[in-house]
């Protein structure tokens, strides 16, 4: 299904956002949210603090959390002391999301003031290098006098027992005690885990008013709006070692964390986060495309739609994908979330990716991943919108059905909200939250009966022969285990946990020191082959561990089998490990991959439409591409093929990737690649700038030059190919032709290689480089032709009267001419011309002329004049003399055979043979 959007529509939406945008601006000017993250970041870069970019909400560094939500995530391995950076004092503004696992929102959003599925954290650290009088000193003169809040307004707690905070706020905000409230719970003291650094909080609030219900913090009415909590001071000072033991850091450090959007709805006036300048960006957005009033009875439907846009795409931007599993299941889930509330608004066609431009707008400058991924964002919301309106509409129905008799409080059997899980593709949060506006639950524990019937059905189900019946071993561990993350595409480095692992063909419990084995991991940078692109290896660590990776395999779609070699340490499940790509190896690999494309596009433009690639190998020192063409490629052809190629490599434009649907995407023009298996949804990737087939690509069109559908891994930029060259061409199968090439620093090498060969070449034949050629062709013409007459004189001599022995002369057999001859220094394959010459000399007669190589083989040919072919077969002649020479059989025509053997000394018994026959026939007759 395509959709599109009249351009005029397009416009007029589109001139009405940016009004209501500009408005707002104007009104918010200089407390805007993105004012304030600028006057953040540059606040504490005047601090001597390192601005430390936004990590993806894909964690790299904690393969515990399924999303990053807080600024320290990315430090953590500084806090630690597992890494070292030049800096020791940094400042970020870090997306988050809270949707899934633990840290779960996405139920209270929309109906809250302050709840989100995605959020930006400002924050402050210090890595052992201030501590609590600067950090404290720090914050305060941000919010009152960057930011201006007033301090009667303001009030703190500490943890009840840290006193040096209780003195500092004192001394430094001149609080009275009664605004520094000491906390005893877990509020204010902050751990990173059961054991690890962790120290008391200090958090600042500010109070909003009488207008609102609450009271402070601490108070039983704590709750309440009025007293909003907006920054959170963590001062690390313990490691916690035990459950009862803990003992001081001996460099203490400071992690912050403020909400933006909490800080903007104080510097904005407002008491809700969603009527700050960018939310009421978005949502009234939302509200001219669908018609209705922001801020009437259906304002929660306008901010879920906003919060869940901006999860949405940040999530895509960061390479989550949708799918039914893990990270990707969540991601639908707030999509679907987003598109169910779109419905409520009233929108009948999909209307979350018409709102991406306006949110890129307003992010992209802080956030230039967006703008990068906007395609991709646009074609998998668009994409999965289209599929959820059929989902949507079916599910409804069936749920309409189900509930009509339900009575009062009742609710809905797991068995039908598994029937629509499974058969219409309706999650179980989804036909909750259709029935929430009915006062109606669902049996959840039923529903789980009938996933878990389902799963053993399908375990009952799973065989095979082969080595299909050797696969079975994944499908418990995948069901056990999960799927893996796969976070390739954008990193190298990660970490994973061990979920399980593999010894000799059978799920273990641990891999020790020099054993080999498999391990599967929750996440992974590594690629496993499919596509014709090779595994990734490299290296996995823990304290004490370390796993060589030697290859990496994909199994059932999503698990990926990561196989090697304990060097050090032992394997057991549970255990996190950092992650290292061999980087060398895999920019050597995309180079590979993306040349691929490229060489097919060129291949199309040269040699015609119906090349299709039949198979391929992408390695990290070559690539092979293998098409259907019925004929060789001649050598302009394939410099054509070359040039064409180098030239989108020249062009250094973006690689760009999109999520599409698989016929939108064909239908678009994509190209499907041999050995890919395609869902509904697939990876589109587009290269370079079109080049116009009749100018043999010096022209450039507004479209891509190559389009395929690809799940491997590729270039950012087309230029990060360097430079591609093809080594071969060949045939490998009936209309399949095959070339190979290399890329980058490969085919530097190789074309110096060839570089320095053709000097050597020159340097021997004593002539310039650009005359070797042709001073080549000249020797190899003169060594024929000295060849041919030197094999002249051998037959000439070899025949000659003089040299002939006895044995060897012509005789008479019964009145048959036979000229039985060996001879020396004639290649076996030049005896048929000498026959034909013996058979012209004695002009009516039979000849046999055999001779022995340098390796002792023996050769022979007999002949028969033609007017002897009726009495004589040369066949049955010639198979007499090569049972003398220990071969079996010989083959030609009766006036000319030929057949050879392995024992040269027989020669004279094969002639001598060849003349007894004769002498036979004669007496015969």
């Amino acid at each position: 299904m395509r959709f599109a959007v009249a351009p005029r529509i397009l416009h007029q939406f589109m001139e009405s956002c940016c009004a209501r945008t500009q408005r707002l601006k104007t009104e918010k000017q200089m407390n805007g949210v993105n004012e304030i993250r600028s006057g953040f970041l540059k606040f504490f870069k005047r601090h001597g603090h390192e601005i430390a970019p936004s990590s993806p909400l894909v964690p790299r560094n904690d393969p515990t959390l399924m999303f990053t939500n807080a600024g320290m995530v990315q430090f953590k391995n500084l806090f630690t002391g597992l890494e070292k950076r030049p800096y020791t004092r940094a400042a970020s503004a870090q997306k988050c999301v809270r949707a899934g696992g633990k840290h779960n929102d996405l139920d209270n959003v929309g109906y809250t003031a302050r709840h989100h599925t995605f959020f930006e954290m400002l924050g402050n650290f210090s890595f052992g290098d201030y501590f609590k009088p600067l950090a404290i000193e720090l914050a305060w003169k941000l919010i009152t006098e960057e930011f201006d809040l007033p301090k009667d307004r303001l009030l703190v707690t500490v943890y009840h027992t840290d006193d040096e905070a209780f003195a500092l706020w004192k001394k430094i905000a001149g609080f009275p005690d009664s605004r520094i409230i000491r906390i005893a719970t877990s509020d204010n003291f902050w751990a990173m885990g059961d054991t690890g650094p962790c120290g008391p909080c200090s958090e600042i609030f500010y109070d909003q008013g009488d207008k609102l219900q609450g009271g402070p913090p601490g108070s039983p009415d704590e709750d309440g709006d009025r007293f909003l909590e907006f920054w959170n001071l963590v001062f690390m000072q313990f490691e916690q070692i035990g459950p009862d033991e803990r003992i001081n850091l001996p460099r203490p450090s400071i992690d912050t964390g403020m909400g933006l959007e909490r800080i903007a709805a104080l510097l904005q006036g407002v008491t809700s986060n969603y009527d700050i300048d960018l939310f009421r960006v978005l949502i009234n957005a939302i509200a001219d495309a669908t018609g209705v009033e922001p801020d009437g009875p259906q304002k929660a439907s306008h901010r879920v739609i906003a919060d869940h846009l901006r999860a949405c795409a940040f999530l895509i931007a960061d390479g989550v994908t949708p799918s039914n599993e893990g990270r990707g299941y969540v991601l639908r889930r707030i999509m679907r979330r987003a598109m169910r509330h779109a419905q409520i608004l009233g929108s009948r066609e999909p209307l979350l990716w018409r709102l991406v431009p306006v949110l890129t707008r307003e992010m992209g400058q802080a956030y230039p991943e967006l703008l990068r991924a906007e395609p991709l964002i646009v074609e998998t919301l668009r994409l999965e919108e289209a599929r959820f309106i059929d989902t949507l509409a079916r599910g409804l129905s069936i749920l309409d059905e189900a509930v009509r008799d339900l009575p009062g409080g009742a609710a809905l059997p797991g068995q039908v909200a598994f029937k629509l899980y499974d058969t219409y593709g309706f999650p179980l949060d989804l036909t909750q939250d259709a029935l929430r506006a009915r006062s109606l639950s669902v049996d959840v524990e039923g529903f789980n009966t009938a996933m878990e019937r389902q799963r053993a059905e399908a375990r009952k189900a799973w065989a095979g022969s082969g080595e299909a019946t050797t696969e079975n071993i994944w499908f418990p561990i995948k069901e056990k285990a999960g799927a893996t993350d796969f976070l390739g595409y954008d990193a190298e480095r990660a970490e994973g946990v061990v979920t399980a692992i593999v010894k000799n063909g059978l799920p273990a419990d641990r891999l020790g020191v020099g054993e080999t084995g498999s391990i599967i991991l929750n996440q992974t940078p590594f690629y496993g082959e499919s596509g014709g692109q090779v595994g990734d290896t490299g290296v996995m660590r823990a304290s004490g561990v370390r796993f060589r990776v030697t290859n990496t395999q994909k199994k059932l779609g999503d698990l990926f089998v990561h196989e090697g070699v304990v060097e050090a340490g032992e394997i057991h499940p549970g255990l996190a490990l950092e992650l290292a790509v061999d980087h060398a190896r895999r920019t050597a690999i995309r180079a590979n991959h993306s040349a691929t494309h490229l060489l097919h596009e060129a291949l199309r433009l040269v040699l015609g439409d119906h090349v299709a690639q039949k198979g391929s190998l992408v390695a990290e020192d070559r690539l092979r591409f293998d098409f259907a063409h019925l004929k060789p490629i001649s050598e302009a052809e394939l410099s054509r093929v070359e040039d064409i190629a180098n030239r989108a490599v020249l062009q250094n434009a973006p690689v760009v990737t999109r999520l599409m649907a698989v016929d939108d995407a064909i239908h678009s023009g994509a190209r499907a690649l041999f050995g890919e298996k395609y869902g509904d949804e697939v990876r589109v990737v587009t290269m370079g700038y079109a080049q116009d087939r009749e100018d043999d690509g010096e022209g450039r069109a507004n479209r891509a030059f190559s389009v395929e559908l690809c799940g491997g891994t590729h270039v950012s930029r087309t230029g990060d190919i360097g430079l591609i060259t093809i080594v071969s061409e060949s045939a490998v199968a009936a209309g399949v032709r095959r070339i190979e090439a290399k890329t980058a620093d490969g085919a530097r090498r190789h074309l110096n290689a060839q570089a320095h060969r053709l000097h050597d070449v020159a340097g021997l034949l004593k002539a310039p480089e650009e005359d070797a050629v042709k001073r080549l062709a000249s020797l190899i013409d003169e060594r024929r032709k000295l060849e041919r007459e030197l094999t002249e004189a051998r037959k000439k001599l070899a025949m000659g009267g003089a040299n002939a022995s006895q044995s060897n002369r012509a005789q008479s057999i019964g009145g048959v001419t036979f000229l039985g001859r060996s001879v020396t220094g004639i290649e076996l394959k030049d005896l048929k011309s000498l026959a034909d010459e013996a058979k012209q000399s004695v002009g009516s007669g039979v000849v046999a002329i055999a001779s022995v190589d340098d390796d002792g083989k023996a050769g022979i040919v007999v002949g028969v004049t033609a007017d002897l072919v009726d009495r004589f077969d040369a066949v049955a002649l010639v198979r007499l003399a090569a049972a003398k020479l220990g071969g079996k059989g010989g083959g030609g025509r009766r006036d000319m055979a030929q057949a050879g053997g392995p024992d040269g000394a027989g020669v004279d018994a094969a002639l001598a043979a060849i003349g007894d026959a004769l002498q036979a026939a004669q007496t015969a007759a």
